[in-house]
């Protein structure tokens, strides 16, 4: 977790002047910047820019957090993600920013993922407009130290005009950060003859980064399902749902040659997921 000394935030798009961030636990806070403190500029000039009266801001779109995709994060793999976005002025674009941060509010944040540059790498698509990117990465365990933030994460979008006039957007957008998931099927007796009943068995477990370790999905909805060996798709046999354990259990009966699996259409805390197929030969 990137835990330092509480440094003022800002937020909404034209409210550039500081806001202090208490810590978001009892002995964390974190290290998110200002506006100013990003880009260099004096706070009298990050300030003057609190309406668009008063001078011409930076307008900012097509901002991207890893292509529009969910971020899923396991137990011990870093992951590095892009991170970017458009910005247009009539003196260019200098610079831009984007983080990734979860709290209900300013005064409440409990996790921040700050890009890895200290500037974006800015190409320009005229004299006014520029796509600007940067990555970010995302240590667990240490960024996502609490399974409490799986979900919905706030994205701040900052961009620096050729006038140093700023864009900045603490509540831009939001992007998904979610527990990797696991799921495992197992379908028996194998070989079985036709009619006969089948036991299939699993368990559906994802991410827990408080204990490096993954753990069971209780009373989650799974399907079965089942795909005859000379087909290309599953079709739907029966739901059923995870025990307090994360475990499956449940029957079916033996009809022809194929594979089964279990289907986990996900959450909005974990991604879906599919079991990888058990062949059983029906005699």
């Amino acid at each position: 977790m990137r835990i330092r000394a509480t440094v003022a935030a800002v937020s909404g798009a034209l409210a550039l002047s500081a806001l202090a961030v208490p810590a978001a636990q009892a002995d964390t806070s974190f290290d998110k910047p200002s506006a100013a403190e990003r880009f260099g500029t004096s706070p009298a000039k990050a300030a003057s820019g609190v309406t668009a009266a008063a001078e011409e801001l930076p307008v900012v779109s097509n901002v991207k957090v890893n292509s529009g995709k969910n971020l899923v994060i396991g137990t011990t793999t870093v992951k590095t993600y892009n991170v970017s976005l458009t910005a247009s002025h009539s003196t260019g674009i200098l610079d831009a920013y984007i983080d990734l941060w979860h709290g209900k509010d300013l005064d409440n944040v409990d996790g921040w993922i700050p890009p890895n540059e200290g500037a974006a790498t800015c190409t320009a698509v005229d004299a006014t407009t520029s796509n600007c990117k940067l990555t970010v990465t995302v240590y667990p365990g240490s960024d996502l130290y609490a399974n409490a933030l799986a979900g919905t994460w706030h994205v701040t979008a900052g961009a620096l005009a050729g006038d140093e006039s700023i864009f900045w957007d603490d509540f831009y957008s939001t992007t998904k950060v979610q527990r990797a998931s696991k799921l495992t099927v197992n379908a028996s007796p194998e070989p079985v003859k036709k009619g006969k009943t089948i036991t299939v068995t699993g368990k559906l477990s994802r991410a827990n980064w408080e204990t490096g370790t993954y753990t069971g999905y209780s009373t989650q909805k799974v399907v079965l399902q089942f795909r005859k060996k000379s087909a290309s798709t599953y079709t739907n046999v029966k739901g059923i749902n995870t025990n307090t354990k994360g475990e499956l259990k449940t029957t079916t009966t033996a009809s022809a040659d194929g594979y089964y699996r279990f289907a986990f259409a996900g959450t909005s805390t974990t991604p879906a997921v599919n079991a990888a197929g058990d062949f059983v030969d029906v005699n």
